[in-house]
């Protein structure tokens, strides 16, 4: 019978591993946070369509996400499921009080998330691609901070 070995120190300049409760909540929160991206950016997209043109039609949610028509008419259903979003025949989507709260919010987040990286030197438009991406992920604690960052005096 072999005896167990006993863990060995990690070796200088290893990763030490967090707990497995600690590295599956972080796991969680991003997989919640890709589940929920997802209609925050359909929310953001129709606010901002709405906005400028008073319409926003599934065509061209399609076309300015860069998905197929069937794929935003799927998610826009989605939306219409969760109470973010109403739909009515051959007038385009609306969004609800909800939706349009959520796309506030989003948008914020984004807005906070492309000055922080145009302040550490950032391209413009990397810092806008890379936010789409960012701002599902951060938590509110790290947008905080962020925004002290940005308002603190140099």
């Amino acid at each position: 019978m072999v005896a167990p070995r006993k863990p060995s120190a990690p070796a200088a300049g290893a990763t030490v591993m967090p707990a497995e409760p600690t590295q599956a909540r972080r796991f969680g929160k991003a997989r919640t946070a890709q589940a929920s991206a997802l209609l925050e950016d359909y929310a953001e997209l129709i606010a901002d369509l709405l906005a400028s043109g008073g319409e926003a039609r599934p065509t061209d949610i399609a076309r300015r996400l860069g998905v197929s028509h069937a794929t935003a008419i799927k998610t826009i259903a989605r939306l219409k499921r969760e109470g973010l979003a109403t739909a009515k025949p051959y007038r385009g989507v609306f969004l609800t009080e909800a939706g349009e709260a959520l796309a506030g919010r989003v948008r914020a987040r984004h807005r906070l998330v492309v000055d922080l990286l145009l302040r550490v030197g950032v391209p413009a438009e990397a810092a806008e691609q890379d936010a789409e991406g960012i701002e599902h992920h951060v938590s509110d604690v790290t947008l905080i901070a962020f925004s002290r960052f940005l308002n603190a005096k140099d």
